[in-house]
């Protein structure tokens, strides 16, 4: 009965943990409102159903679906590590292939725009 271990506090084992842990990699607010509105038409046009987002420490990841219960379809990441040599942000199929990389969302993102076909 000599030995008492003093366990840490609540608010100490925070403090500890805040500093040793690495921020999560997130999409900011205006970064989600370009992704949604893609979304926005993609759902409209009965493409798209469901998504996800996930942040880890390396990346964002916006993953699309066509249903809620299978793979995504595509996946568009943020790896801020990327950011000076092949762009930010880059869009993956299914397979992990990737299908467009850039340094702006929104010109990254113009890959799901369909070009217009003229009627003769």
């Amino acid at each position: 009965m000599d030995n008492i271990i003093v366990l840490p506090t609540d608010n100490q084992h925070n403090i500890q943990h805040k500093q040793r842990a690495k921020p999560l990699i997130s999409f900011n607010r205006e970064e989600l409102t370009i992704i949604l509105n893609v979304y926005g038409r993609k759902v409209s046009k009965g493409e798209w159903k469901d998504y996800s987002i996930d942040a880890t420490q390396q990346s964002a990841i916006f993953s699309v679906y066509r249903t809620s219960h299978e793979r995504p379809v595509y996946m568009i990441h943020k790896d801020p590590k990327l950011a000076k040599k092949q762009g930010a942000y880059y869009i993956a199929s299914l397979n992990g292939q990737v299908l467009k990389r850039g340094h702006s969302l929104k010109n990254t993102l113009k890959y799901f725009e369909k070009p217009v076909k003229l009627l003769s």
